[in-house]
C-alpha cells in the first residue's frame, strides 16, 4: 500500500480535491470548515482504477502550520503539488516544493486546481510558471494535469496518472524493524488509547508488544485497522490506527515511533549531510540554533558545520546536529532544518549515533561520513565496525540500515575476504559479534601490550588475571569469552584457566632466588606441623612456590610444605574413615600442634569439600 500527500499554498484547494477524489472530507475540526482553512493533518483514502488501495495525508497550507505540514510529508510514497489556476505559485508553493525536493521525495504530479474559474491561455501560463519554478528539484519534469474539484473535470484522468506512477514505484521495504511515527492520539470509549501513523517499515500484530522509543514505555497491541477495517497484521507502507493496551491518551503524543522493544534507541547527536533550500532567506552559521524535523517529531538543535564555516543558499556541507531532547533516529532518515520563520534545509542521517564531538575540518572524520553515506553496503558495515565493533547482529542492521539477512550475508563474505573478524556464529548465535580487521589488531595489541607490561612488572608470576583483561578491554563476558577463544586459537595468548599468559612466558628464578626459596622450604619441613609463620619471604616468590606446588597456603600468615600438607590431610581423611568425626582439638592432638595451624587446614578441606563442618565436629563429605 502507498501513501499520497498533498502540498501547497493556502487555499489552492487541496481539501477539496481530496473530497473530490475520495468522497471524504479530511478537514477534522470545525474550526476548519468554518473558516475553509486546513490547520492540523487531514487523512482519506480511496481505491484506484487498477483496484489498487491508496491513503492520502492532506497538510495545511497556511505558513503558519507549516510545522504541521512537516509532520505530515516524511512518510508519504507520492507527492502532488497543488497549484491554484486563479493565483499561479506562490510564497507556500516554493516553501512546500522546496521540503519535498529536500526529503527527495522524486515521486510526484502537480495538480492545477480551480481550472473551471479561468481561460485555457491562463491554465497554460500557470503550468508554464510551475514549470520554471520546478527547475533543479525532483519534481522536474513531473506530470502536470489541470483539474476542477467542482466540476470533477480531469479527476478520472488524476486518478489514472496516480496509477501509472505508482505502477512504477518500489514497495517499501520490510527490515523487520516497525516503525510508526504518532500523528494522532485519541481514546474511543470502550477500546481506550488509539494512535495513527504511517508505518514506515516492518510488520505489526494484534497482540504484539510495543514500546515508545521516545520514551521506553510498553504497551501491547489490542487491535489494528487500515481504513477503517480492521486487521489482524499489517505490511510497510500503510496508514495505520492502532488500539494500545496499557497506555493512557496523556502517555503518548505525536512525534513519539511506534516500535518493538530493545532495538531503536533516541540520541541527543546525530552525523548528516546538510543541503540548503535554493532561496533561504540567510546562510547557516556555525553553531546556529536551529529546529530540527524528522517525521511527525520536532526538536530545538545547534548545527555544528564539520567542513565550511557557514552554507549559503543552495550549498551542501557535513553537519553533527545537536539535539536539546533525545529523538529515536535511524541511518538514511530524511529531515529537515528551519530557522523560526523559514525553512533553511534539511538532508539525510548517515550516522544516527555518532561517538563524539569531531574536530572541525578533519580529513578522516570527513571521509568516514562520505562512506556511510555513498559507500557499498560492504563499506559501510565496515566503516560501522571500526567505529563501533564488536557489533552484534542488530546493532550492525540498525546502524547500517540494512536488513539482518544482507548485513548476515555481507559480514559473511567480508569475514572470508579477512576485511572483518567474527567471534561466534553470525548467522544463528545470538551473542555473536563483528570486529573489522582493524578493530580486531588494535584489540590484539592491547592484550599483547597488557600482558607483556604484566610480565615484565611481575616476572615470577605465571599470567594476568583474565578478568583483569576483560575489565581493560571493557568487554562483556559474552563477547570476553569468544575473543578469548579465538586470541587462544591464533596462539596470541595462552589461556591456563584463571590466568592468561604470552606464548613465550616462563617463569624462571635467579640463583639467588633459589637459594631464598630453598631456605624457606628448609624451614617450612623443620616443623612441617607447625610452620614458622613469621620467616620473611617475597610475596613474588611464595607465589611462585605455590604455583610450582611446593608449597601450600591455607591462610595469610599460615603456609605449610606440600608434602607435609598432603600427609595431614590424608591421616585426617583416614581418621575420619575409622572414627566418622574429628574436631579441632582431636587434630590438633593428633599433629602436637596449635590451634593456628589445625584450624585454617581443616576450613581448606571444607572449601575443598572433602570434608563438612556438623557444629564443632568435621564428617566425610
Amino acid at each position: 500500500m502507498y501513501v499520497i500527500g498533498t502540498a501547497g499554498h493556502v487555499d489552492h484547494g487541496k481539501s477539496t480535491l481530496v473530497k473530490a477524489l475520495t468522497d471524504i472530507d479530511p478537514d477534522r475540526f470545525p474550526e476548519e470548515k468554518a473558516r475553509e482553512m486546513t490547520i492540523d493533518l487531514g487523512f482519506a483514502w480511496m481505491t484506484l482504477p487498477s483496484g489498487r488501495d491508496v491513503s492520502i495525508v492532506d497538510v495545511p497550507g497556511h505558513e503558519r502550520f507549516i510545522k504541521n505540514m512537516l509532520a505530515g510529508v516524511g512518510a508519504i510514497d507520492l507527492a502532488m503539488l497543488i497549484v491554484s489556476a486563479e493565483e499561479g505559485v506562490m510564497p507556500q508553493t516554493r516553501e512546500h516544493l522546496a521540503i519535498l525536493d529536500i526529503l527527495q521525495i522524486t515521486r510526484g504530479l502537480v495538480v492545477i486546481t480551480k481550472t473551471d474559474l479561468v481561460d485555457e491561455e491562463m491554465v497554460e501560463l500557470v503550468k508554464a510558471d510551475v514549470e520554471d519554478t520546478l527547475i533543479g528539484t525532483s519534481f522536474e519534469g513531473c506530470p502536470m494535469l489541470g483539474v476542477s474539484a467542482y466540476t470533477l473535470d480531469g479527476i478520472p484522468e488524476l486518478k489514472a496518472a496516480i496509477d501509472t506512477i505508482l505502477d512504477n514505484t518500489q514497495a517499501r521495504q520490510d527490515l523487520g524493524r516497525p516503525r510508526l511515527p504518532i500523528d494522532r492520539c485519541f481514546t474511543i470509549s470502550g477500546f481506550g488509547t488509539v494512535v495513527t501513523g504511517t508505518l514506515i517499515d516492518g510488520t505489526l500484530t494484534v497482540g504484539q508488544e510495543i514500546e515508545l522509543a521516545g520514551s521506553g514505555q510498553k504497551a501491547r497491541v489490542r487491535g489494528l485497522q487500515s481504513h477503517k477495517t480492521k486487521v489482524d497484521a499489517t505490511d510497510p507502507g500503510v496508514r495505520l490506527a492502532v488500539n494500545l493496551s496499557g497506555l493512557s491518551k496523556d502517555e503518548v503524543e505525536r512525534g513519539e515511533i511506534l516500535t518493538i522493544p530493545g532495538w531503536l534507541k533516541p540520541t541527543y547527536r546525530v552525523d548528516a549531510r546538510l543541503r540548503m533550500v535554493k532561496n533561504a532567506p540567510h546562510p547557516l552559521r556555525h553553531n546556529q540554533g536551529i529546529t530540527f524535523h524528522l517525521f511527525t517529531s520536532e526538536a530545538s538543535a545547534r548545527v555544528r558545520l564539520l567542513d565550511a564555516d557557514r552554507l549559503t543558499e543552495g550549498q551542501e556541507g557535513w553537519v553533527q546536529l545537536l539535539l536539546s531532547d533525545p529523538l529515536p533516529v535511524v541511518k538514511g532518515d530524511f529531515f529537515v532544518v528551519r530557522s523560526a520563520e523559514d525553512t533553511l534545509g534539511g538532508g539525510q542521517v548517515v550516522d544516527p549515533h555518532p561517538r563524539r564531538r569531531y574536530r572541525r575540518f578533519d580529513n578522516d572524520v570527513l571521509e568516514r561520513l562520505m562512506t556511510l553515506d555513498q559507500g557499498t553496503g560492504g563499506d559501510i558495515i565496515i566503516s560501522v565496525s571500526e567505529q563501533w565493533g564488536p557489533c552484534d547482529l542488530t546493532a550492525l542492521s540498525q546502524r547500517t540500515n540494512l536488513s539482518r539477512e544482507e548485513v548476515t550475508e555481507r559480514v559473511a563474505q567480508l569475514a572470508e575476504e579477512e576485511h572483518l573478524v567474527t567471534l561466534g556464529d553470525f548467522g544463528s548465535d545470538a551473542d555473536a559479534v563483528v570486529y573489522s580487521a582493524q578493530g580486531w589488531d588494535i584489540l590484539k595489541s592491547k592484550v599483547l601490550s597488557a600482558l607483556q607490561l604484566y610480565h615484565t612488572q611481575y616476572p615470577l608470576r605465571t599470567g594476568v588475571p583474565a578478568q583483569e583483561i576483560r575489565s581493560r578491554l571493557s568487554l562483556s563476558q559474552p563477547v570476553y569469552q569468544r575473543a578469548l577463544a579465538r586470541l587462544t586459537a591464533d596462539q596470541v595468548v595462552v589461556d591456563e584457566g584463571q590466568s592468561l599468559r604470552l606464548p613465550d612466558h616462563e617463569v624462571v628464578m635467579t640463583p639467588k632466588m633459589e637459594e631464598e626459596a630453598s631456605a624457606y622450604l628448609k624451614s617450612l619441613q623443620k616443623e612441617p606441623y607447625s610452620p614458622p609463620s613469621d620467616q620473611p619471604v617475597d610475596s613474588e616468590l611464595l607465589s611462585v612456590l605455590i604455583d610450582q606446588g611446593k608449597v601450600v597456603r591455607v591462610a595469610d600468615s599460615v603456609v605449610f610444605d606440600a608434602g607435609a600438607y598432603r600427609e595431614m590431610t590424608e591421616r585426617i581423611v583416614q581418621h575420619l574413615k575409622d572414627q566418622g568425626t574429628i574436631t579441632v582439638a582431636d587434630a590438633r592432638t593428633m599433629f602436637d600442634t596449635s590451634r593456628k595451624y589445625v584450624l585454617p587446614l581443616l576450613e581448606r578441606m571444607d572449601q575443598q569439600q572433602i570434608t563438612r563442618r556438623n557444629g564443632d565436629e568435621r564428617v566425610l563429605r
